[in-house]
């Protein structure tokens, strides 16, 4: 079973095969939120609309409503955003009895137009942009996460602490392993591939109960949503079975962390326009000037692909995280990949993200950065061999949410396309989380210096 139409759930509902729809919009973090309705009411009015506080895109992750957000705020009285169901992402939830989801767009309450800071939204207008070009951006993400053998209650209740994962070993590609996971895995891709998500496979990754969930590319925006519906299965069908799944980059200081990379390509009539026979590595000049622009303005989007402070605690040499803004064909050390080489499936893969991204602002910024190249027939430089972690004259990737924040608070490309508003809305996200964090004692501190400062 894939997509619903409105006729069908009319039909599920009548037969009482349907009584659950969850309206669900998502908000700056990449996360689902909104509202349970019974069928009847849903059928009834709200596939129209409905509403929600505004609030729901001014947060931070523990769902405090922060100061210095121009969108809302208690001086303004936190008003109603109007949640306007896509029908088109309308599909069953298979690991919930008698329901289905269908994702929104937030509206302006009070004048219907789309609210330009919602991470959809923002990610909308990119494509719409590329569409103006003759493009259609293709892309796909990889999910990478942690499951862990206790459930998240459990884990809350121990303070986080003698943290263990269900698999012990680095199980990167081994199928030994990852049998060990398959209660969660296999509902998982059941679950994915009957909600009309075409889920490619899971696998083992590099790092001591590590995993990774690959889903086929599509359109920038069905990519990203399928993104966010696979990392909510991933962790409701892990909770279901007992268990925890993490999608924190860094849950340990000496382990890998985890990524989300993105895998872009413009196709236009149906071709991929990045695929050129007789250019290098069969480069179109389209390609050169997308990731040119990829790489010049790679600081700026920085933010957009990691947002939090932890993001950057994966940056380590040597871990697969890349420390470099460069490219190169084919070498995982880099942050920008070249795939298929010589083949009409070649491609981009950006493997900066980490697995904390929302990935409508991260694919966002990523057209953002591509299309200003093409616009600015940008060159390509040459690629880069070796290890680049070792290389001093490549250019480094920020190491810190505080520059990752200046680059993207003061990048002009941005704010041409992006907006004013939205650069300065997850600026003010940004400096919060920053904030919250220089306000907080860590186990760190008063273990280094309780007795020795």
């Amino acid at each position: 079973m894939a997509a619903l139409t409105l006729d069908e759930l009319k039909t599920k509902a009548a037969s009482g095969e349907i009584d659950t729809v969850l309206v669900c919009a998502v908000d700056m973090q990449g996360r689902l939120t909104g509202k349970r309705f019974h069928v009847s009411n849903f059928l009834e009015s709200a596939h129209e609309e409905t509403h929600c506080c505004n609030y729901l895109l001014a947060t931070d992750l523990e769902m405090q409503t922060p100061e210095g957000f121009a969108a809302t705020s208690w001086a303004s009285g936190y008003g109603d955003y109007v949640m306007k169901p896509d029908l088109a992402t309308m599909r069953p939830v298979p690991w919930l009895e008698g329901t289905v989801l269908v994702l929104c767009d937030y509206l302006d309450h009070h004048h219907h137009a789309p609210v330009p800071h919602s991470p959809r939204q923002i990610l909308q207008a990119q494509v719409a942009r590329a569409a103006a070009m003759g493009f259609t951006p293709m892309m796909a993400t990889e999910l990478e996460f942690f499951l862990f053998k206790k459930s998240y209650d459990e884990i809350r209740a121990s303070g986080y602490r003698d943290l263990e994962p269900v698999v012990k070993y680095n199980q990167d590609y081994s199928i030994q392993f990852t049998s060990r996971e398959e209660h969660v895995m296999r509902p998982v891709r059941n679950a994915l591939y009957a909600m009309g998500i075409p889920v490619e496979n899971t696998k083992g990754e590099a790092e001591i109960g590590q995993g990774e969930l690959n889903i086929r590319y599509g359109d920038a925006l069905t990519a990203c949503d399928q993104h966010v519906l696979a990392k909510h299965a991933v962790k409701e069908i892990a909770h279901q079975h007992g268990h925890a799944a993490t999608f924190l980059p860094k849950w340990h200081a000496d382990k890998v962390g985890s990524a989300a990379h993105i895998h872009q390509s413009l196709f236009a009539d149906g071709n991929n326009v990045f695929h050129d026979a007789s250019g290098d590595h069969s480069m179109s000049k389209i390609m050169g000037h997308y990731v040119a622009g990829l790489l010049k303005y790679a600081p700026d989007c920085m933010l957009l692909m990691a947002p939090y402070i932890n993001s950057y605690k994966r940056f380590v040499p040597g871990t697969f995280a890349p420390t470099k803004s460069a490219w190169s064909v084919d070498n995982r050390t880099a942050g920008f990949r070249l795939v298929g080489e010589n083949t009409k499936g070649v491609r981009i893969e950006c493997r900066i993200p980490g697995s904390d991204m929302n990935p409508y602002l991260a694919c966002a910024g990523q057209l953002a950065a591509g299309l200003a190249g093409i616009e600015e027939e940008l060159d390509l430089p040459a690629p880069v061999q070796g290890d680049l972690y070792s290389m001093d004259d490549v250019a480094e990737v920020p190491y810190t949410l505080g520059a990752a924040t200046a680059a993207f608070r003061n990048s002009a490309m941005l704010r041409r396309a992006l907006g004013d508003d939205v650069v300065d809305h997850y600026t003010r996200a940004a400096e919060v989380e920053q904030e919250d964090f220089d306000r907080t004692v860590t186990d760190y501190e008063i273990q280094r210096g309780f007795e020795r400062a």
